[in-house]
């Protein structure tokens, strides 16, 4: 028979989901590298959708630990911990926006560059 779709089910999937949504944007991200094109205005699609993964895996990982309290009131470093886990979650997304922003810094050089090269190459 069909398993009964519980709160817990509904976010195990959903964050199962969206780690796999994550790993997805790293693999292209990856073969963009591989291909040199990494520093380009499509990349940050990527990078967007897996800082918005990563922080939907931590909202996930937040409602795991608040449907499970309830059951964790005899021993509360389960949650502590849970909540712990939650909080490194979104700390990953934090680096990731970090480098997002590097990203930009050097895309809008590698634009520079290309211009300076355009002028370089017109003066020659």
């Amino acid at each position: 028979g069909s398993l009964p779709l519980t709160p817990l089910r509904v976010v195990t999937i959903l964050g199962m989901v969206s780690v796999q949504v994550a790993l997805v944007c790293v693999w292209r991200l990856v073969a963009m590298v591989r291909r040199g094109t990494v520093f380009s205005h499509a990349a940050f699609r990527y990078v967007d959708v897996m800082i918005g993964a990563i922080v939907a895996a931590s909202l996930v990982w937040f409602a795991v630990t608040v449907l499970n309290a309830p059951g964790q009131r005899a021993d509360p470093g389960v949650t502590v911990i849970m909540g712990g886990v939650g909080v490194a979650i979104l700390g990953v997304a934090l680096m990731v926006l970090v480098l997002r922003m590097l990203l930009a810094q050097a895309v809008a050089r590698d634009v520079e560059a290309a211009q300076m090269q355009a002028e370089l190459d017109e003066v020659i």
